[in-house]
C-alpha cells in the first residue's frame, strides 16, 4: 500500500526554522516526483516546493524561495522541507504528495499529484 506520512509539525515563533518530513512508503521514491502543498481553511491548496523522481530537479513558490529548502534521502525513502525564516503568513497544514513521475522533472500543478499524506499543522505565532 502506497503511503505518504508527514511529520515535524509545530508552533514556531516569527523567523524560526522548522523541518517537516515526509516518509515514502510502498513504492520506490524514484519512480515518484514529490511535492508539498499548504492549505488554509477557507482557501485553496497551493504548491510550496517539489524534487523530481530523480533528486536533481527542485521547484519553488516564489513566495518561500529564499527560505524553504527540499532534499531526500533516498535511503530513508524520506523527504524534508526545510523551512527558515518563517512568518505568520506560513501557518497552515503541509500535505506531501506524489506524482508518478520518471521524467526527472516536477511541476507544482495540483492534478498532478494522485497520492496524499494526512497532513501536519505549522502555525507561526509570537
Amino acid at each position: 500500500q502506497f503511503q505518504l506520512v508527514e511529520s515535524g509539525g509545530s508552533l514556531v515563533q516569527p523567523g524560526g526554522s522548522l523541518r517537516l518530513s515526509c516518509v515514502v512508503s510502498g513504492k520506490p521514491l524514484a519512480n515518484y516526483a514529490i511535492g508539498w502543498f499548504r492549505q488554509v481553511p477557507g482557501k485553496g491548496r497551493e504548491g510550496i516546493s517539489c524534487i523530481s523522481n530523480t533528486g536533481t530537479k527542485t521547484t519553488y513558490a516564489d513566495l518561500v524561495k529564499g527560505r524553504f529548502t527540499i532534499s531526500r534521502d533516498t535511503a530513508k525513502s524520506t523527504v524534508y522541507l526545510q523551512m527558515d525564516s518563517l512568518k505568520p503568513e506560513d501557518t497552515a497544514v503541509y500535505y506531501c504528495a506524489a506524482d508518478f513521475a520518471l521524467s526527472g522533472a516536477c511541476e507544482l500543478r495540483l492534478g498532478k499529484y494522485r497520492y496524499w499524506g494526512q497532513g501536519t499543522q505549522v502555525t507561526v505565532s509570537s
